[in-house]
């Protein structure tokens, strides 16, 4: 019973393993933790008995990959990546993303505004103490004397993924590719405690995959199988990112959005489709989203149209080889 309640937790590994514990799998281990405390220490190593770190790893479950996989391609596989940053100093939830003045950072500077900072600025309350008080002797700090604290740390942000669904982007390398990338970044967004949430667009609509949420393991199993092909509606996408923008701001005014378009930059849903992509994307900026194009563009003959549509969020882009290098947080800090 009690390994039926810690094991399901204890045994997940990565953020997109599966929970839960396969009974069947549970009784085996006991069964073979049994059999090995009845039997004699077992032979040094290579002389034929299984150790018992042996028969534990044999007994313990291993992580199920069938979450990842999708019938078109499995995604590449995750790889660590370099933060990516809203530029500023906002003023949000304690996290390990952005820079951000909140109850958590380091002390900066005081202040004598009452609704300001986080807590007291003891030395900087013991200075006005000083400067007010004009005889001698232990110094007696007044109500006027105290000096709030302005502390700076990090936060955790909104980091809204748009991941380009069309028929151009669904060849196979290209496809397991952009969903290995974006794994990588909601791997990086769970250690950073972010919210998430994914769109994806293709035909001639936008789908919220999945709404603002902390639990990256949900937002995994749903980009382990979305469809593919079809037309590009790209304006549509934008314009699903800053719904979502809207909405969250209005439940929480101090979380910043991240937007990370992953696309090739092609637009060809609806008419007037790369008109419809700058009113789109003019709309985002005006809400006060940040973004990053991820070009997604593989074929030798580039047209720059992911470049383009950087230019028109005002957004840093980076080809989808260059993700895994250590530049990608370098050129997210240049835009800042």
């Amino acid at each position: 019973m009690a390994a039926e309640l810690a094991l399901p937790h204890r045994r997940r590994r990565d953020p997109f393993d599966d929970p839960g514990l396969d009974p069947e799998q549970l009784d085996d281990a006991m069964a073979q933790a049994r059999g090995a405390a009845d039997e004699p220490d077992p032979d040094p190593p290579g002389g034929g008995e299984s150790t018992s770190a042996e028969s534990s790893e044999d007994a313990v479950p291993q992580r199920n990959s069938a979450s990842h996989s999708r019938p078109s391609a499995a995604p590449s596989p995750v790889f660590r990546t370099r933060a990516l940053v809203v530029p500023g100093v906002g003023e949000g939830a304690p996290g390990r993303r952005s820079r951000a003045r909140n109850r958590t950072g380091k002390a900066i500077s005081a202040t004598d505004e009452r609704d300001a900072g986080h807590g007291v600025h003891v030395f900087g309350t013991l200075l006005a103490t000083a400067a007010r008080q004009r005889h001698p002797g232990a110094p007696r700090p007044q109500p006027e004397d105290v000096r709030r604290a302005i502390r700076e740390g990090r936060e955790g942000n909104l980091v809204i993924f748009v991941v380009d669904a069309s028929g151009s982007m669904a060849a196979r390398d290209r496809m397991s590719a952009v969903s290995g990338a974006t794994l990588s970044l909601l791997r990086d967004a769970y250690q950073r405690r972010d919210k998430v949430a994914v769109i994806t667009f293709r035909q001639q609509d936008a789908q919220l995959l999945l709404p603002p949420t902390t639990s990256v393991h949900i937002a995994g199993r749903r980009l382990a199988r979305f469809d593919t092909g079809g037309k590009t509606p790209l304006a549509q996408g934008l314009l699903a990112a800053r719904d979502v923008v809207v909405r969250e701001k209005a439940r929480d005014r101090a979380r910043r959005s991240l937007v990370v378009v992953l696309t090739d930059g092609r637009a060809t849903g609806g008419p007037d489709p790369l008109g419809r992509v700058r009113t789109a994307a003019a709309l985002l900026v005006a809400e006060g989203a940040a973004a990053v194009v991820v070009d997604c563009e593989t074929s030798y003959v580039r047209l720059g149209l992911a470049a383009q549509l950087a230019g028109y969020l005002g957004a840093p882009a980076v080809r989808l080889a260059q993700l895994r290098a250590d530049g990608l947080a370098d050129v997210v800090r240049t835009a800042a």
